[in-house]
């Protein structure tokens, strides 16, 4: 068994068929884990729906009864960029229930990781780029309203610039945000994150991990969170269609690990969704999220919780 939960809903598979958002990649990630023996059964929790009052501490009364009641405009569902469909508003309310549920299993067990969500293209009232809603912001509003964490940091790889994350949390000086991402590329407008890296055409991993880790390293040690949401993207890989980085499987697994490492060895717990990954063999895309997976696990072994060091 893993030392962590891993958060899947079979909901999540949009069945999108040939759109470029393979969206089948979810369920692939799932079934592989188990068929290769990484996972078992009992390592996953499957999530309910985000309540509507989680969703709305994030996003405007007015977008989701827009999403509720299918009255998006056109213009609206061309920068949604994906059928309209009342299972594709589930598969987001789940998305965020889901790193919801990750978080919680963060505090207990150092890491927790949702095999969906990373939508950090998603603004408070309206969606982008495949994102309709901001799950990694509900968990963050969520958990803070609890009380159970006040400082939460964002560590965003995906290819594309976090633009709905630095957008939602402008103004909060209680997340910091950090997006590493190839500059000439969508979208357009970069609103600014707390720290942007922004990288030029055609990056390896040597340049990206030397851009990357100090920056982690020196915004933990400065910002102190408490807890760590990390959007996995896969689509810096040096096959994606939708990206214009270098890097190679075994480059983006040093990233995950890297990044994972400087929060555990701090005993700050950490969140993971799978976000982007466009690549033409869609068993790369699979290939690289396990692999996020299988970091996680290397460094729980290597920076166990108090509560797991104390067992005997």
């Amino acid at each position: 068994m893993l030392p962590f939960k891993l958060i899947y809903h079979e909901s999540y598979d949009l069945h999108l068929g040939a759109h470029v958002f393979p969206s089948q990649k979810f369920r692939l990630v799932h079934d592989k884990l188990l068929n290769d023996g990484i996972a078992q059964v009992e390592d996953f929790l499957r999530p309910e729906p985000a309540s509507d009052e989680d969703i709305l501490r994030v996003h405007t009364g007015d977008w989701v009864h827009k999403l509720k009641t299918g009255t998006l405009s056109h213009s609206e569902q061309m920068k949604l960029e994906v059928p309209y469909s009342a299972e594709l508003v589930r598969a987001f309310w789940l998305a965020a229930g889901g790193t919801i549920v990750a978080a919680e299993s963060a505090l207990r067990d150092g890491f927790g990781c949702n095999i969906g969500g990373g939508f950090h293209h998603a603004f408070p009232g309206h969606g982008e780029g495949f994102c309709a809603i901001h799950d990694v912001a509900v968990a963050i509003r969520a958990l803070q309203s609890r009380g159970e964490i006040n400082r939460a940091m964002v560590v965003d790889t995906d290819v594309h610039h976090g633009n709905g994350t630095a957008a939602i949390f402008a103004k909060d000086r209680s997340v910091f945000t950090l997006s590493i991402h190839q500059l000439n590329n969508y979208p357009a407008h970069k609103p600014h994150s707390s720290l942007d890296i922004n990288l030029e055409d055609g990056v390896g991993d040597d340049d990206y991990l030397a851009a990357l880790l100090p920056a982690v390293k020196k915004s933990i040690q400065e910002f102190q969170p408490e807890m760590l949401f990390y959007v996995g993207g896969a689509d810096p890989y040096c096959e994606d269609q939708l990206g214009g980085l270098n890097l190679t499987l075994k480059g983006l697994k040093r990233r995950d690990a890297g990044v994972f490492e400087e929060a555990r060895k701090r005993g700050i717990p950490v969140v993971t969704a799978q976000a982007g990954g466009y690549a033409r063999r869609v068993e790369d895309t699979v290939q690289i999220h396990i692999n996020t997976i299988l970091a996680a696990r290397e460094t729980a072994e290597i920076f166990p919780t108090q509560a797991d060091a104390a067992s005997p």
